[in-house]
């Protein structure tokens, strides 16, 4: 009986951990997720010579970082966007972080 107990807390802990950290994306694994994908494109008429990055991260459930489209413009000095893409990893509930790639001049 004790040991059924210790296993049931030790999933639940488990179960709770793995939630932690996830990542939004078209597709994850729960193991392993390593994604690029499509935003939005903003303006067709401006080039994409600069790319400017910014990302959040989690770590063990604790999360920071800033992945707004503003701190990825600030990143490549964009002044006008020509369109907006989005990355997503993470592996087990160690380790996550989304990305917001912007492209423009």
């Amino acid at each position: 009986m004790k040991k059924s107990i210790k296993l049931i807390l030790l999933g639940v802990i488990f179960a709770s951990l793995i939630g932690c950290t996830g990542v939004t994306s078209p597709v994850s694994g729960p193991l392993f997720t390593n994604v690029d994908f499509d935003g939005q494109v903003v303006d067709n008429n401006v080039s994409s010579e600069k790319i400017g990055e910014a990302c959040a991260r989690g770590i063990l459930g604790v999360a920071f970082g800033d992945a707004s489209i503003e701190e990825a413009k600030e990143d490549g000095r964009i002044s006008e966007v020509a369109s907006i893409d989005h990355s997503a990893f993470s592996v087990l509930f160690f380790y996550s972080s989304y990305c917001t790639i912007v492209k423009g001049i």
